[in-house]
C-alpha cells in the first residue's frame, strides 16, 4: 500500500507558500492508518518500550495507537495548563515567540524506556523540547518516530542524539 497516496497536499495553509500535509485521509481508511501504525511501531517491536510519549494533538492519535502496539503505556505532553496534577515543564522557542509543554510530575520515571511518537516532523522544534522534557526525569528516550519528515526543513539537525524512524518522507 503506498501510503504517500492517503497524504492530501493542500497550498497555501495555514498561509501563502506553506504545503500543508493532511493526514486526515489516512486517519480515515481503516486499512492505511493501521499500515501507518505497524511502520511507526515495527523498529522498536525488541525495545522494550515501557511509555510511548507524544505531544497534542495529532500525536496523541499515532502515539496511543502505537502505545497499544508495543504494550505499552502512553504519556500525554499537553499544552501549558492543560493538566490537572503537578507538572513539569519545557519552555521552548518558535518562529515568532515561544511555547511551553507539560507532563505530570509522576509520568515516569529514571531508568524508564520511552519512545517518541508525531505525526510530523519538520524543524524538530517541538520533539527537541519533548526529548528535553522526558530527560528530565531520568528516563532513556528509545527512539523517535514519525508518519511523515518533511526533509527539507532539516529536523533532525536538532535531534542529533536519537535514532530516528519516519514511515515516508516529503
Amino acid at each position: 500500500m503506498n501510503l504517500k497516496s492517503y497524504i492530501r497536499d493542500i497550498p497555501d495553509f495555514p498561509k501563502a507558500g506553506i504545503l500543508f500535509r493532511d493526514i486526515t485521509p489516512l486517519l480515515a481508511d481503516k486499512r492505511a492508518l493501521a499500515q501507518a501504525v505497524g511502520a511507526l511501531a515495527e523498529p522498536f517491536k525488541d525495545a522494550h518500550i515501557d511509555y510511548i510519549a507524544a505531544v497534542e494533538a495529532r500525536g496523541f492519535i499515532f502515539g496511543s495507537a502505537v502505545a497499544k502496539e508495543l504494550n505499552a503505556g502512553f504519556i500525554p505532553l499537553r499544552k501549558k495548563g492543560k493538566l490537572p496534577y503537578a507538572t513539569e515543564s519545557v519552555t521552548y522557542q518558535l518562529e515568532y515567540g515561544s511555547d511551553t509543554i507539560e507532563v505530570h510530575s509522576d509520568a515516569m520515571k529514571s531508568g524508564d524506556r520511552v519512545l517518541m511518537v508525531d505525526d510530523l516532523l519538520a524543524t524538530g522544534g517541538t520533539m527537541s523540547a519533548a526529548c528535553r522534557l522526558v530527560e528530565k526525569f531520568g528516563a532513556q528516550i528509545a527512539g523517535l518516530t514519525f508518519v511523515i519528515e518533511l526533509t527539507d526543513l532539516a529536523g533532525r539537525r536538532k535531534l542529533p542524539d536519537y535514532p530516528i524512524h519516519t514511515v515516508m518522507a516529503f
